[in-house]
């Protein structure tokens, strides 16, 4: 299998590293086309050796050609490539809100993969929704599941659609869960606890209380429920979260993150 990442960023060095990692393909496999000739030279620094600044010929030898571009430099990009491909050839896609509708007509290949990965995939701890066109065969997108599991855990969806909520739920999630940390940090300090030692505290509550979910075989709520006791230090807490509707102020967040992603990819 040969590999074409267009796009040199955060995301497309972390497929680029992933997959050699993981030994999916081997880095005489792996293309990369990057739009700044910095970034050539930068990858080339890491032992890249097929990585290009202009589209080429080479182009119509992938097998998967990964979009890890911004949805604005498809303009630029989209017009060279689209003469060079082939129809057997899988476009797998990680922009945000851009439908496959759109690329198939800028780019004349029926085989579309539509991914949404999360932050996390840096260190290969992502979440990845995806979808694909019908013309993409059950083979081919155990496949293309296999390379984005190197990054993390994936879920497919028949419907694109679902991508808007994925987006709204793990793509956007991470900043959610800081969100609730930087909080808790900044809570602990005015307690008078250092920086280092709220940090500490927060962060190996949080991986602990995920390590607990993961190991057994119980429930938010059942573990909520094991931790608060009746006239306890939890329950206080959780009055005063119940008292501000905080449950449903996180889902209505969700809600409006979900809205606005449907509205990015109209």
């Amino acid at each position: 299998m040969k590999i074409l990442i267009a796009g040199g960023g955060n995301m497309g060095k972390t497929y680029a590293d992933a997959f050699i990692a993981n030994h999916a393909i081997s880095q005489d496999d792996l293309y990369i086309l990057e739009h700044y000739p910095e970034k050539v030279t930068f990858f080339k620094s890491l032992g890249f050796e097929n990585v290009f600044f202009e589209v080429g010929d080479y182009v119509g030898e992938m097998d998967v050609i990964i979009l890890a571009i911004k949805p604005q430099d498809t303009k630029a990009l989209f017009p060279r490539l689209a003469p060079l491909v082939k129809p057997h050839q899988i476009i797998l896609s990680i922009m945000a809100g851009v439908k496959m509708q759109s690329i198939a007509e800028a780019i004349p290949t029926p085989k579309i993969v539509r991914a949404m990965p999360n932050l996390p995939a840096q260190i290969g701890m992502g979440m990845t929704g995806f979808t694909s066109t019908d013309a993409v065969t059950k083979e081919e997108v155990f496949n293309i599941q296999n390379l984005l599991n190197t990054t993390g855990k994936t879920l497919y969806f028949d419907d694109e659609n679902k991508l808007d909520a994925v987006t709204a739920i793990s793509g956007s999630g991470p900043a959610y869960v800081f969100y609730f940390m930087d909080a808790m940090i900044a809570t602990a300090m005015e307690m008078g606890f250092t920086q280092v030692q709220a940090e500490m505290m927060v962060e190996q509550t949080f991986m602990g209380a995920v390590h607990l979910l993961n190991t057994y075989n119980l429930s938010c709520s059942d573990w909520i429920g094991k931790v608060a006791s009746r006239g306890g230090t939890t329950e206080a807490a959780l009055h005063q979260f119940h008292a501000h509707d905080l449950h449903n102020l996180i889902g209505d967040g969700l809600r409006a993150a979900w809205q606005r992603a449907i509205e990015l990819g109209r």
